[in-house]
């Protein structure tokens, strides 16, 4: 196993095995938002004490670091979430039509109820100052890096074989309602986490057809927007 960081921010220089590489990519492949599948046995404090620390390893613009982690047991705090999400779920289903409506409603979103742990991701957008070390033209990056840390939570959870499903179909006022979130703090993501009985082979909305998931070779360019070559070696392995 490949070491990590010394006290001093030294890491290890050696490269990774490739039992090692193949485990990063197959973590990544069959990551899944899980709504479904959740079973009640609770994540182990050491487990997810591990998952916690590589979400607080993400990168951050200026090293601020600005996300907090709610952690969410209280059923009846969980009931106050999955409360917000059925009413903007109502308004939401309402937004399609005909048959993508019906094909709305069947689809399970949310299993806050289900999993034994909720876990909010918010970003704190005034952490280290007005001024900021890479935000200074794109003061949207302390978002983005609280999204970072959303990822490296989920892909560690999944190298634990735990799930994790996120719930965007929140107002985020009533997710701070729920949770006492002060106003200056932005809510990211709404997590449930918990062991599962199984993970889907594929994406739950690529499998039931919601939408396909696109070529890759479609959607990288080269030099300028959508410029592609006719021929090119990089996009033959992209196909």
């Amino acid at each position: 196993m490949a070491a990590g960081p010394d006290q001093n921010g030294r890491g290890d220089t050696g490269a990774f095995s490739e039992a090692e590489r193949e485990a990063v990519y197959r973590c990544i492949f069959t990551r899944r938002d899980v709504r479904a599948q959740f079973r009640p046995d609770p994540v182990p404090d050491a487990v997810l004490a591990r998952i916690l620390r590589a979400a607080h390893h993400a990168p951050s613009v200026g090293f601020m670091q600005p996300w907090d982690f709610i952690l969410v047991r209280d059923p009846s705090v969980r009931a106050k979430v999955h409360d917000a999400f059925s009413k903007a779920n109502a308004e939401a289903a309402l937004m399609f039509e005909d048959e993508r409506q019906r094909a709305y409603r069947d689809l399970k979103l949310a299993g806050i109820l289900d999993a034994p742990l909720g876990i909010c991701v918010t970003c704190d957008r005034s952490r280290t100052g007005s001024v900021v070390l890479g935000r200074t033209h794109q003061p949207e990056m302390d978002l983005y890096s609280a999204v970072c840390a959303v990822q490296n939570l989920w892909l560690a959870a999944r190298a634990e074989d735990v799930g994790v499903g996120w719930v965007s179909i929140l107002r985020p006022d009533d997710l701070r309602a729920a949770l006492g979130i002060p106003a200056g703090i932005q809510p990211i993501a709404y997590l449930c986490v918990g062991y599962v009985s199984h993970f889907l082979e594929r994406p739950e909305l690529e499998a039931k057809g919601w939408l396909p998931r696109m070529p890759l070779a479609e959607v990288v360019s080269f030099d300028q927007w959508q410029s592609r070559p006719e021929a090119d070696p990089l996009l033959d392995l992209l196909r």
